[in-house]
């Protein structure tokens, strides 16, 4: 029986839902619970699902969790599995990022706050300063974003396992094809219009990038103010954001297995950090961002104040696809039709930080 596995990381916990057929199942109580959970990813490389998660308690501070049994039971290394070395100066804030590479079985990254890449490579049990980056001429000129200097996306590539691609609030898109030996921005394209120079090499407020299926090298790029692509790997970026009501926003998804197919959740304004028009409406392009329609079926249509934060926002690996959303209200929508229609999985959840999704056997 197909089962599919969601996890709803929230301010105050993970919540652990379960679809078979089409009735949906959440457990009792939430892991970790009082524990702020950042980053979720959900490992189906192995024979055997693993849960990583970037858990934050305010008592003992930033963790990196896994679990094999699909949350009955964690993991939590003897020593931490993310730490700044002594050298570096800087201490850990929180884990943002947790991504199984496409390419390598065992390696796993983490980004970090502040901004850092790590790499494991044992699935994710303990995790390696990615140094080149951490050292990149440009640091000592990265600017913290409103919340906070963070390394929060990763995108590797199946073709290719020197190929990574990361984004930093507020540093921008970086680049390596060596294997993390060397980097370079990779933001030609993308505006940066809080700056003096609107279009400069790095320093731009990149929110989100999601990678097509068709074509690993298309990318998708929610930035503060503006929804780009790129068709090659990140050099270039063109501006898709016309046909959508607000080109601010956080959160951005790419179909499974539909090429040119990627959703985006608008947000009215950075000033005003609530839906777009405040309709809850999540917006889908199936042609590369040449068009965008709202997605609407089964959504509260009153006023909506549920804003949507980056990693809020997902899709399941199913054909079709399983997209789900979760917001600071603390409500979680569901859609097992590629997002033509949606339900309500839950409300009055805690702040809801990060949601992700797979289809188990």
């Amino acid at each position: 029986m197909t089962e599919v596995l969601l996890a709803v990381g929230t301010r105050k916990g993970l919540f652990i839902g379960r679809r078979r057929e089409d009735a949906w199942e959440f457990d009792e109580s939430p892991c970790f619970n009082a524990q702020a959970i950042y980053s979720v990813a959900i490992d189906t490389r192995g024979d055997r699902p693993r849960l990583l998660v970037g858990g934050d308690s305010s008592h003992w501070g930033p963790s990196v969790f896994h679990s094999d049994d699909l949350g009955r039971t964690w993991t939590e290394p003897a020593s931490p599995a993310v730490k700044f070395p002594k050298d570096t100066g800087a201490s850990l804030e929180r884990v943002w990022q947790l991504h199984p590479a496409a390419a390598e079985p065992d390696v796993v990254y983490a980004g970090t706050e502040p901004a850092a890449l790590y790499r494991s490579e044992d699935r994710g049990e303990s995790f390696a300063l990615v140094r080149p980056l951490w050292e990149h001429p440009t640091r000592d000129r990265w600017v913290p974003g409103g919340g906070g200097e963070g390394l929060h996306t990763v995108v590797t590539d199946q073709r290719d396992p020197k190929a990574v691609t990361v984004a930093v609030s507020t540093a921008g898109v970086f680049r390596t094809t060596d294997g993390g030996a060397s980097w370079a921005p990779s933001n030609s394209g993308v505006s940066a219009v809080f700056l003096p120079e609107p279009d400069p090499e790095f320093g731009q407020c990149v929110h989100k990038i999601a990678q097509d299926a068709g074509s690993p090298d298309r990318l998708y790029l929610q930035n503060h103010w503006g929804v780009y692509r790129s068709d090659d790997a990140g050099a270039h970026w063109t501006d898709i954001g016309e046909g959508l009501p607000s080109t601010f926003g956080f959160a951005a998804a790419a179909h499974p297995h539909r090429g040119g197919t990627a959703y985006v959740f608008p947000i009215n304004a950075d000033a005003d950090r609530v839906p777009a028009d405040r309709r809850c409406r999540v917006f889908r392009t199936a042609d590369a961002g040449k068009s965008w329609e709202p997605l609407t079926a089964g959504l509260p249509p009153e006023d909506h104040y549920g804003t949507v934060l980056r990693d809020a926002l997902c899709t399941d690996g199913g054909d079709p696809a399983g997209v789900y959303f979760g917001n600071r209200n603390g409500e979680v929508f569901a859609s097992a039709d590629d997002g033509d229609s949606w339900r309500q999985l839950a409300s009055h959840l805690p702040d809801v930080l990060c949601v992700r999704a797979a289809v188990l056997g």
